[in-house]
């Protein structure tokens, strides 16, 4: 398990070469490009609590931990780091208003195990039964749903600092135009940065907290509760799940020349025990991060030993209350500009599905399927009924489900449909 060869002399990457998963460079240099990905996981790890309200040292220690977790699973074979999931943020918000912090744990914690059981599934019989019931349309619908059901959050931070939050989006914007590399990928942590600092000259941050808070202790946990009723507004998020571990896998193996489709089942079941035993003790949920591919791709270097010395960084850092309380001071407005950001590429990302799956939108059926799922996540719908609450991200789900196999197998009895839709899962790159 933690036996990696030395690449070449350990030191140097051949411009046509990388450094595989199995094989690591000199432990000074290992050691760097581990803390590369816990910089490029951070800023958007640490905004997930913020906007749900869970603590972020909890955060960052479950996701430390899931790391490692993900890795033992894998077999050291798929390089990963496992940041916060931003699908979660609209079924938890919506959860913790509902009733409390301990039920949206108890839903974050049914949904991970539920990703278990799939990946278990997916071991035995693959991912095709995957694609030909969430076709591109579908999948993308309600990925796109999720991005866009959470504007109004966005929109309620944003407007208790209007000036901070717009100059922290147009910081993140400027960031991502005017960077490569490294620091390109990790832009809305400096757009953080620089919104931060505006709300520090504005005095729209307090640091008692930080001041009064310990260097070093355990962080604030939390346990799950379970309220049925709500459970089915987290079901929706297994979708974006799926397609975030079956894309990582993907790329991960296009870009280390292998094919590891049979890891996925192992991708999923590990995501989703991580996802598990955060929720078990107050974390928030865990996902594969695209940023972390970014830094595999720049560096060429897959070495899961860099994953381990994240992982490991990850939680040392999570074992200082310091960090925590001042992840806390980052005000509304900071957060509203950032989440322009974030949520809109979580909806435009759907958007991407529809593109490289070749969706054709001339046809009725893809038409009905997408439209009536975003007016109804957008709108944000919600049914109780039988002491059960199904949200726009629930309900549109649903409706795209039902719209989407309804007429397309009502077509195929008329005669008016007679082609099959293109079915492949895409990567989506966007902070969880």
């Amino acid at each position: 398990m933690f036996r990696w060869s030395l690449h070449g002399d350990g030191r140097t990457i051949a411009p046509t070469a990388i450094v595989l998963p199995e094989e690591r460079l000199v432990w000074p240099l290992t050691i760097g490009i581990g803390a590369q990905h816990v910089i490029a996981m951070f800023g958007a790890t640490f905004l997930v609590p913020l906007l749900t309200g869970f603590p972020p040292s909890t955060t960052l220690l479950f996701s430390g931990i899931g790391t490692l977790l993900f890795l033992t699973i894998t077999r050291n074979k798929v390089p990963s780091y496992l940041g916060s999931s931003f699908a979660f943020i609209a079924p938890i918000t919506a959860s913790t208003q509902a009733d409390s912090m301990g039920a949206a744990l108890g839903g974050v914690m049914v949904t991970g195990l539920l990703l278990a059981v799939l990946g278990l599934i997916v071991a035995r019989v693959g991912t095709r039964w995957i694609t030909v019931l969430m076709p591109p349309v579908v999948m993308g619908s309600i990925v796109a749903l999720i991005g866009f059901n959470l504007a109004p959050t966005a929109y309620d931070n944003f407007k208790q600092s209007s000036l901070t939050a717009t100059i922290t989006l147009l910081a993140v914007v400027l960031c991502t135009a005017l960077f490569k590399g490294m620091l390109g990928r990790v832009s809305v942590l400096l757009g953080v940065l620089v919104g931060y600092v505006v709300a520090v000259l504005r005095g729209e941050v307090d640091f008692t907290p930080v001041a009064d808070a310990a260097w070093l202790g355990l962080p604030e946990f939390h346990h799950p509760e379970f309220d049925l009723g709500l459970l089915p507004m987290f079901l929706p998020v297994v979708v974006v799940l799926l397609a975030e571990n079956v894309g990582h896998v993907t790329s991960v193996g296009l870009m280390t020349n292998r094919n590891l489709d049979h890891m996925v089942g192992r991708t999923l079941a590990s995501d989703g025990l991580a996802t598990a035993l955060s929720a078990g003790f107050g974390g928030s949920p865990t996902t594969t991060y695209g940023e972390n591919i970014g830094v595999m791709s720049a560096t060429r270097v897959y070495s899961t030993a860099a994953y381990w010395v994240a992982g490991i960084v990850a939680i040392l850092l999570s074992l200082s209350p310091k960090v925590g309380a001042a992840i806390f001071t980052i005000p509304a407005g900071v957060l509203g500009g950032v989440t322009f950001v974030l949520y809109g590429l979580i909806g435009i990302v759907g958007v991407r599905m529809w593109v490289d799956g070749k969706v054709d939108f001339s046809r009725p059926k893809n038409q009905f399927t997408a439209g009536v799922a975003l007016v109804i996540g957008i709108a944000n719908v919600t049914w109780t009924f039988g002491g059960i609450q199904l949200t726009g991200i629930a309900l549109g789900t649903i409706a795209a489900l039902a719209i989407f196999h309804v007429m397309n197998q009502l077509g195929r009895v008329t005669g008016t449909e007679v082609e099959s839709e293109p079915a492949e899962i895409v990567e989506p790159t966007v902070h969880g």
